[in-house]
């Protein structure tokens, strides 16, 4: 049977190799062998850089403008981080449905790397709840397309725009079991919230057993050579029950928001003072 127009593609059939870059997408033979961040940062070869990289900021700027405009109105998030690789029938991959489940019935959107494996769970969990279900997926050199579980997604060139999304939007950020990405967004967050350069905000490990050897690491190694503080280890809060978690992001989103007031009516009732007679 010839598929006309008005029919549906096989849904058995592979889906073709394709890359998304910004709103560009290319497929099978129109995929090239680097990304748009690699062709920014790569600084090997002839000079042509110089003339071309001024006119990349206006590409960057259009990503940090369709971001913004995307994800201006959502509503209190949370960003979700795990592997790609966790396997659909595992024991991480259910707790990252559940995750997003509870998420969503707590009343927050979920934002994820837009991804498979851990990240996928997460939006399953949202949008099979009913919530609100963000990817930010991310142009690589190897095939990677937003789940199906996503709602609403913007795919981006560059990391960094990416990740400032990330923290912009999200009220605290919970860490599922992940490599090396999954540990760059973990120590970002965290490198933020210590140097103040955000409002603290919670950043929770899902899974104890996972990642003690990373956290005896950090007390028993940086903190006795002074590389941080023991304080700041109070900044990573580990545990393994989904209800847990929520129930501590609740507290702290509710801690942030009262705080929040005071100083706004502290602001207020100052600037009061100094414009009476």
């Amino acid at each position: 049977m010839t598929e006309t127009p008005d029919s549906p593609a096989d849904p058995s059939a592979p889906r073709p190799q394709e890359r998304r870059g910004g709103p560009v997408l290319r497929r099978r033979n129109q995929i090239g062998s680097s990304t748009s961040e690699q062709r920014l940062l790569d600084s090997r070869g002839p000079s042509g850089w110089v003339h071309q990289d001024p006119w990349r900021v206006l590409r960057i700027q259009s990503e940090f403008v369709e971001g913004f405009g995307l994800l201006a109105e959502l509503p209190d998030a949370v960003a979700v981080f795990g592997s790609a690789r966790t396997a659909p029938d595992s024991e991480e991959y259910a707790t990252g449905v559940a995750l997003g489940a509870a998420l969503a019935n707590a009343g927050y959107a979920v934002i994820t790397g837009g991804g498979p494996g851990a990240m996928e769970a997460a939006n399953k969990g949202a949008c099979e709840a009913g919530g609100l279900s963000v990817g930010l997926g991310i142009e690589l050199p190897f095939e990677q397309q937003l789940n199906d579980w996503v709602d609403l997604g913007i795919t981006f060139r560059y990391f960094f725009v990416r990740k400032t999304m990330f923290v912009k939007y999200a009220q605290a950020f919970v860490i599922l079991p992940g490599g090396f990405g999954t540990l760059d967004e973990m120590f970002e967050a965290l490198t933020l919230v210590q140097t103040r350069k955000v409002t603290r905000f919670p950043v929770i490990l899902i899974g104890t057993a996972y990642w003690s050897g990373l956290i005896a690491w950090v007390r028993d190694v940086l903190v006795p050579s002074g590389k941080v503080n023991a304080a700041d280890l109070d900044l990573i809060t580990v545990m393994d029950d989904v209800d847990d978690a929520i129930a501590f992001i609740q507290r702290s989103h509710a801690a942030l928001s009262e705080q929040a007031g005071s100083e706004q009516r502290a602001q207020q009732a100052t600037a009061e003072a100094a414009s009476t007679p």
